[in-house]
């Protein structure tokens, strides 16, 4: 009864006592009795090292005053390595005597083991952020290393506890790994927009959109890379637990695979695609044009090839079983990625478009048209327009390709000659702007609507310079055409509108894919103005091409 006495002595003790023939089932009792006060107060120790677990306590935990290696390695060698000790000393001592069985050994042990997971559990739950992972997966091997030898001796002592607490520390660790990964997109999305709306001193160029994209694509992938290869410890060949079903199987799968990789890629989708589906918190500044469009091809680039390349490389460092989960397929994570893309390059396109109209519509509505002077320059707004939108062209032809253009008349390369040449031919499209004869305009316009093909000034782009550029002067025309049908014009007003148009015409062309749609949406404007207009007397044709050509 002596408290004092090591498992050695207590078993010795007891053997001669059962020498003298003492009743094995009162010293069975004694003999769990003082060897679990030993366990319990080993159990105490490791808990004396851990903040009480009150649940509704919000007060911050202090850190930890060893690391989890060092935790593990005093609860295996003090209350496992004595565990051990009394399952052998009890089994050599009471094994086949009478009153000494009945599972009282097991039963005693599992109570004791369950309270030390518990300890095990609240330990790994003070690891904060990420911290050396290679610490905790040798933590976590020399557990399950010694709970394999004590389950030798012991089968029922909760194998499977211990092995779900080993598979909880490993998801567990997956999971901050994600969270890391998205503080780390994030905070590569700050430095972008910050570096997107940095000034810069004039003749000083700042980084431009490819090199923004490209630093951007290569941090977030290497620390993927670098992710994937912490995570991997969890799985190398010389840990104990890796040879358990759930990291040959379910972890690789479903942990790695879908819970990390996957999960991130849609994130990072869903994250982009906020810039353009989520309204803006109020005062809080709008995503700058320029990052909707360098979210929009890192999207297509993830569609094209990262994707692909990360889960071949994700398949090759955690091999998924035949018989195991179904996981995500490519192509599905594939038409997310392109998804968002679209839903990006759109929302560039009505922003852009959206703050070029409002140029043309305060211009327009802030006009007198019907006390207007006769027109001698092109008002400054269309020069604004021409270069906002040249503007525009250079930002989109830095992150996509030209596109297709629809093959140009012989008209459209003599118009743009004949701006810098100073030729005075009339171009094609002088009917729209100068009727050559008196006819009823409202007349005119219903004509020009039968033989014209409708316009639709909000589909979807294509992913090319061209097809954006389209979109933008689609939308930033129609509104001019809006616009002007709200307006009442006279002569002079008229004759303006026929100037700008041909300012327009001459030079937005171009930008187009078809050429038709920007004589088509004039011709309309030009229509309307004329319908609108008190005195419709137009310009000469060549007095219109003689002040667009001195801009």
């Amino acid at each position: 009864r002596d408290d004092t006495l090591d498992p050695k002595e207590l078993t010795e003790c007891v053997e001669m006592l059962l020498q003298l023939e003492e009743p094995p089932e009162e010293l069975c009792e004694e003999f769990l009795s003082h060897a679990g006060a030993r366990l319990e107060a080993e159990l105490a120790a490791l808990e004396a090292e851990l903040p009480p677990a009150d649940p509704s306590s919000t007060a911050a935990t202090p850190p930890p005053a060893s690391d989890i290696l060092d935790f593990v390695d005093r609860g295996s060698s003090a209350f496992v390595g004595n565990l051990c000790l009394l399952a052998a000393s009890y089994r050599s001592l009471f094994e086949g005597r009478p009153g000494a069985g009945d599972g009282r050994l097991e039963a005693f042990a599992a109570t004791l083991t369950t309270r030390y997971f518990e300890l095990l559990e609240r330990r790994l739950a003070l690891e904060r952020g990420l911290g050396d992972t290679s610490l905790l997966v040798r933590a976590l091997d020399r557990f399950h290393r010694r709970l394999r030898a004590l389950l030798e001796l012991l089968p029922a002592a909760g194998a499977e506890a211990g092995a779900a607490l080993v598979a909880r520390a490993a998801r567990e660790r997956v999971d901050r790994y994600l969270r890391a990964l998205q503080t780390f997109f994030l905070g590569c999305l700050g430095d972008v927009r910050q570096a997107l709306a940095a000034p810069r001193p004039p003749g000083k160029e700042g980084p431009g959109l490819p090199d923004l994209l490209a630093t951007l694509a290569s941090s977030v992938l290497g620390q993927l890379k670098a992710v994937l290869a912490y995570v991997q410890l969890f799985t190398a060949k010389d840990v104990a637990f890796a040879s358990l079903p759930y990291f040959k199987g379910e972890f690789c799968a479903e942990a790695v695979r879908e819970g990390l990789v996957v999960a991130f890629v849609r994130w990072l989708c869903r994250t982009a695609r906020g810039f353009a589906d989520g309204p803006a918190e109020r005062g809080a500044p709008a995503a700058p044009p320029a990052l909707l469009l360098l979210l929009a091809r890192l999207c297509l680039d993830y569609e094209a090839t990262t994707i692909s390349y990360i889960l071949t490389l994700t398949d090759e460092q955690f091999p998924p079983q035949d018989t195991g989960p179904a996981v995500t397929p490519g192509p599905a994570l594939c038409a997310e990625a392109r998804g968002a893309a679209q839903r990006l390059l759109d929302h560039y396109v009505q922003v852009q478009g959206a703050a070029v109209a409002q140029m043309l519509r305060k211009s327009v509505e802030t006009r007198d048209w019907l006390g207007t002077v006769e027109p001698r320059n092109v008002r400054a707004v269309m020069k604004r327009v021409v270069e906002d939108i040249t503007a525009i062209d250079v930002q989109v032809g830095q992150l996509f390709e030209e596109g297709v253009r629809r093959a140009q008349s012989s008209d459209s390369s003599r118009r743009a000659f004949s701006v810098y040449s100073s030729s005075r031919a009339p171009g094609r499209y002088a009917p729209s702007y100068t009727p050559s004869a008196p006819m009823d305009t409202h007349l005119l316009s219903n004509i020009q609507k039968l033989f014209s093909e409708r316009i639709d000034i909000f589909s979807p782009v294509e992913f090319n310079k061209v097809s954006v550029l389209t979109g933008i002067i689609k939308i930033s025309l129609k509104t001019l055409l809006e616009c002007v049908r709200l307006r009442t014009l006279g002569r002079f007003g008229l004759q303006q509108v026929q100037v700008d148009g041909h300012y327009l015409q001459l030079y937005l062309w171009r930008f187009a894919a078809d050429e038709r749609v920007v004589q088509g949406l004039l011709d309309e404007v030009a229509a309307s103005a004329a319908h609108r207009c008190l005195d419709p007397v137009p310009m000469e044709h060549s007095v219109v091409e003689l002040i667009c050509e001195r801009g």
